[in-house]
């Protein structure tokens, strides 16, 4: 069965908005962990608007597998060589986007992202690049020496109408082919919810799902153990194989 990582930042967002001791990013995670979720993700921002530099290092040593979302830039780099997650997923990222607006940018800054992947593969941790489905962004993570990459699903999941959902799925499928084929293991995320999951997990390519926004917002309503097992339901119904 596909994956799902579960995405725990809007937790934070909550905690943060008062600057409160709760709601904990902890204890969601141990809970969506508890539910099957297979990984938990995080993405410590340079602003630090939701996850802070304590909950990185408290869940690194209480979640069975840690995906950290991560800005190449040397500050956190730093953080990730010290704290040694299980995965680093390296994303674009702008002071005044509310959330990541794009995939990373790896056949422009081949020389940059290839050395961030080399640092921390030496510590051991699986490198993936959050890439837009474009091959030529493909060819350009492969030669990178990243792992991993995932998908960005945001124009399939923001597309308005039949036939432009249609063009991005395609897109999707072609990328998620050629990324196999160079050797890298495939996930896909962004703006995934209960609704159009179905056509994305059918990709066999795709082994992983990074979902956070929409399980957190269903959570709210009926709590996270509910949320996720709803969301693995529907992976494991829609991704039968």
């Amino acid at each position: 069965m596909v994956r799902l990582g579960v995405n725990v930042d809007h937790v934070a967002t909550v905690r943060q908005a008062r600057k409160a001791p709760e709601p904990d990013p902890l204890a969601a995670a141990l809970l969506a962990q508890r539910a099957g979720a297979d990984s938990i993700i995080i993405h410590l921002r340079e602003d630090r608007r939701h996850i802070q530099d304590r909950d990185v290092e408290i869940l690194r040593k209480k979640v069975k597998r840690l995906n950290l979302e991560m800005a190449v830039a040397k500050e956190i780099l730093k953080i990730a060589c010290e704290v040694r997650p299980d995965q680093a997923t390296l994303v674009p990222e702008k002071r005044r986007e509310l959330t990541t607006e794009g995939g990373l940018d790896v056949a422009g800054n081949p020389k940059k992202i290839s050395k961030a992947v080399k640092r921390l593969k030496k510590k051991g941790i699986l490198v993936s690049l959050f890439i837009d489905p474009d091959l030529r962004q493909v060819i350009a993570s492969a030669k990178s020496g990243a792992q991993m990459v995932e998908l960005h699903t945001g124009c399939y999941a923001e597309a308005k109408s039949r036939k432009n959902k249609d063009k991005e799925l395609k897109r999707i499928v072609r990328a998620a082919r050629e990324a196999q084929e160079l050797g890298l293991e495939v996930s896909a995320g962004h703006g995934l919810t209960y609704q159009n999951v179905s056509q994305i997990v059918k990709i066999p390519e795709i082994e992983e799902l990074n979902i956070g926004h929409n399980i957190i917002a269903r959570a709210v309503m009926v709590g996270i153990n509910q949320a996720v097992k709803e969301m693995l339901n529907l992976i494991k119904r829609k991704g039968a194989r």
